[in-house]
């Protein structure tokens, strides 16, 4: 995952898009709760971990505030992310792209609010900022490889790119914080 920006120079804002399955799936699934015994079907989401050791682990992050400077994809494995405590966190997302050199452009670059009793799975190589969320403190469940951020953690660094850094524009009412 990103460091947080601290003071940037110059910032673009990316707006919310609805949070839907269909909104989401250039970049991943949604994972929504189901009855216990629902057997598997099409809302469900199907990790894929067979490239290496899956490392399911929770992430105890830092507030990272809602401004990001990078964006980050893993081309090697999906990557399952969901909030423990119920509360809603942000994520930019940016479709998977082919090739090694490959970075996405800012058009690209979707924000999303997910809510805490949802959890997400992003399709292999999708591009990622966060999660970011207001809260001093977040924890959050990760289902990904043993040497995901050792050996396939790629990142775009947009203020480099672009001469910005970018926002999460949260409009009232909306926002991880509520």
């Amino acid at each position: 995952m990103e460091a947080s920006v601290q003071t940037p120079t110059a910032m673009r804002e990316v707006v919310l898009r609805p949070l839907t399955r269909e909104t989401f799936a250039p970049f991943g699934d949604l994972i929504t709760p189901t009855e216990d015994g629902a057997p598997f079907g099409s809302a469900d989401a199907a990790p894929d971990l067979s490239r290496g050791t899956p490392r399911l682990y929770i992430m105890r992050l830092p507030r990272r505030g809602l401004a990001f400077s990078q964006i980050t994809r893993h081309r090697n494995v999906t990557q399952c992310l969901a909030a423990l405590g119920g509360k809603p966190w942000l994520i930019a997302v940016a479709p998977p792209q082919p090739g090694e050199e490959a970075s996405p452009e800012l058009q690209d670059i979707a924000a999303f609010c997910i809510p805490g009793t949802m959890a997400i799975k992003l399709h292999r190589g999708t591009w990622h900022a966060g999660p970011h969320f207001e809260d001093d403190e977040m924890s959050f469940l990760n289902l990904e490889l043993s040497d995901t951020n050792e050996i396939d953690h790629q990142s775009s660094h947009l203020s480099e790119r672009f001469g910005f850094a970018l926002r999460f524009a949260v409009p009232p009412g909306k926002g991880p914080a509520e």
